[in-house]
């Protein structure tokens, strides 16, 4: 079943919803809905519902609601994925892939070794690609939210929104090299379910030792995510899946 998200709240609806903006496009044009099709609608506050198509006009689709799902397919934990700018389309793909995996939020940051810097003005297109991978993404995977990109943040900026999360933890190659196998064990006891986690990875050329002594001083758990070296883009994977096992399939 085709799934689309909305910009309102559950309890800001009745008996129908309103569906604008390129989806229309999608239902009417790419795979040509009728009146009285079914589709699957998420709120923005995570609440699922089975529609049928009411009316498909150029601008908008209007929708019956059916019934309030109650599958949740989010993960338990809110994992928030900070990653220093990396080349290329590099977090595109830690992006849509992170969203398949279950993660909350995306915060781009501008680390010391970042090939790539991203000021505001040069950030606007960037992020409205990025959230819209997110989204098709969400639709994908079958989530119930679509999971926020913030704009790149600087390091001291990152240090600042850090203080809103309950467990923070920040990959580290050294900590690997070193033979760390603990910690991120560890951080995951800490965290309970409904609570948030940010995870901090490094671009390409790794983490400066300041940047890692800020972070540590900012209660930042060194965590090594095995004994061998991951890509910047791969280790937030590695965390995704860690993360949904150790919360969802171990239990």
């Amino acid at each position: 079943m085709q799934r689309y998200f909305i910009s309102e709240k559950k309890q800001e609806l009745n008996t129908t919803l309103t569906i604008n903006g390129e989806d229309v496009h999608h239902i009417s044009r790419v795979i040509r809905m009728q009146p009285g099709d079914k589709i699957s609608c998420c709120t923005s506050d995570g609440y699922e519902a089975l529609c049928k198509i009411a009316e498909i006009t150029n601008d908008l689709v209007s929708c019956h609601i059916i019934e309030w799902l109650s599958v949740n397919h989010e993960l338990p934990v809110r994992i928030s994925i900070a990653s220093g700018l990396p080349k290329g389309d590099k977090l595109e793909w830690i992006i849509q892939k992170g969203t398949e995996l279950g993660a909350y939020s995306f915060i781009p940051f501008n680390a010391a070794r970042s090939i790539v810097k991203l000021d505001d003005k040069k950030a606007g297109k960037k992020i409205e690609r990025w959230q819209k991978i997110a989204k098709e993404a969400a639709e994908q995977s079958y989530r119930n939210i679509v999971p926020h990109v913030f704009k790149p943040k600087s390091f001291t900026e990152l240090l600042g929104e850090a203080k809103l999360y309950d467990v923070k933890i920040v990959a580290y190659e050294e900590a690997a090299k070193a033979g760390e196998k603990k910690n991120l064990a560890k951080a995951f006891e800490q965290l309970k379910e409904g609570e948030s986690m940010i995870v901090v990875f490094g671009p390409e050329g790794g983490l400066t030792e300041d940047e890692i002594k800020k972070l540590e001083d900012e209660g930042f758990i060194i965590c090594s995510f095995g004994p061998r070296i991951l890509r910047t883009e791969t280790a937030p994977l590695y965390l995704l899946s860690a993360v949904s096992y150790y919360f969802e399939l171990s239990r």
